[in-house]
């Protein structure tokens, strides 16, 4: 009879040290400053938001702000790390009963009425200095790339269940999907005030995932939404 080696037994591990006051306060001031820095992207955008501002915004000294986050590139980086962990938290918390498309759908609606509730910064895709900061933004490529990996799968089990046109590349498709979240023509229709914040969001949704020419897919999506 051959001996069965037990497991070796390993002391419990330590309980984590409990954070000094400090270090509490330190960090619930970041929060703070992430939340005003995300609402005065959101509200003015990246290029007329200064670090006065931020700093004005959370009551603090422009000198604490610089503690806490060397620049406006930082700052923004660090609001597009939290966005885009938030964003993938809505899309895993999605029904997993759910087909791809109706799951794309439904991402996509959740970040247009982020935008209209004012959840989502205003970046220019034209500022080097930012566009370099975010790449060179470890946290923020990481998060990029898991979340993009998630869509383009449900962009390629879509295409597999038909729901979606296969004779479009794949980095368009998810390119587009990226673009639509960032769309100026939600805010031209919310400023224009002729129409609700869901017939935006719907009217965005079907346009992005049906275009806007007639088609016999479009037009039984259509039917439906109308016997709803």
């Amino acid at each position: 009879m051959s001996d069965v080696a037990l497991p070796a037994t390993t002391a419990p591990a330590p309980a984590p040290a409990r954070k000094s006051f400090r270090e509490t306060q330190f960090e619930v001031r970041e929060e703070a400053i992430v939340d005003a820095t995300n609402r005065l992207l959101a509200s003015r955008g990246y290029e007329s938001m200064s670090m006065e501002d931020i700093a004005a915004e959370v009551g603090i000294a422009k000198g604490s702000l610089y503690r806490h986050f060397e620049s406006k590139e930082a700052l923004a980086a660090a609001v597009m790390v939290r966005l885009l962990r938030r964003t993938r938290a809505a899309l895993v918390a999605l029904p997993t009963q759910a087909d791809a498309r109706a799951k794309l759908e439904a991402l996509l609606k959740w970040t247009l009425r982020e935008r209209l509730a004012g959840g989502v910064p205003h970046l220019p895709s034209a500022s080097q200095a930012l566009r370099d900061a975010l790449l060179a933004h470890r946290a923020y490529m990481d998060e990029l790339m898991e979340l993009s990996e998630a869509i383009g799968g449900l962009i390629r089990q879509a295409r597999a269940e038909g729901s979606l046109r296969a004779d479009l590349r794949e980095e368009f498709v998810l390119y587009t999907f990226y673009a639509r979240s960032c769309d100026p023509t939600l805010d031209f229709l919310k400023a224009g005030g002729s129409m609700s914040d869901e017939e935006i969001v719907d009217e965005m949704v079907s346009a992005c995932l049906d275009g806007i020419g007639a088609s016999p897919a479009g037009a039984a999506r259509a039917a439906a939404g109308a016997a709803c």
